[in-house]
């Protein structure tokens, strides 16, 4: 082990260039196969018919669409509680018969936003 360790630098190249000499053939007959892979290793690229991409094209952009519903749901809901602050004001007296118009309006506004959900999820997942 000693007298390994006191290899100097040029009898250190010369052991690398005896090993490389000495197995120059194995590499050699080993590195076109390194190099070059079998048709078993390649890989085949995979294509997609057109009509599918378009399909799928078409189910994002309709629930895209569909989504935007849901922005006039919550305008909805804000303009009828807006008005329910408005009437209230000009008219106290009319207070229980003003709340329950508001919820019927909250009420249906946010159907109509759930219904545009439902739909952009249908055209995501069922479709």
């Amino acid at each position: 082990m000693a007298s390994i360790t006191r290899l100097s630098l040029a009898s250190t190249s010369a052991l690398c260039r005896l090993l490389v000499n000495r197995n120059a053939g194995l590499i050699q007959q080993h590195l076109p196969s390194m190099i070059i892979p079998s048709a078993a290793q390649q890989r085949s690229i995979v294509t997609t018919p057109i009509r599918r991409d378009i399909d799928s094209a078409a189910k994002y952009i309709g629930a895209g669409a569909a989504t935007v519903g849901v922005a006039g749901a919550g305008a909805g809901i804000g303009t009828v509680f807006g008005s329910l602050v408005v009437a209230y004001a000009r008219n106290p007296s009319l207070k229980q018969q003003l709340f329950s118009y508001a919820i019927l309006g909250f009420a249906l506004s946010e159907a109509m936003g759930l219904f545009c959900l439902m739909m952009a999820f249908m055209l995501l997942f069922a479709f």
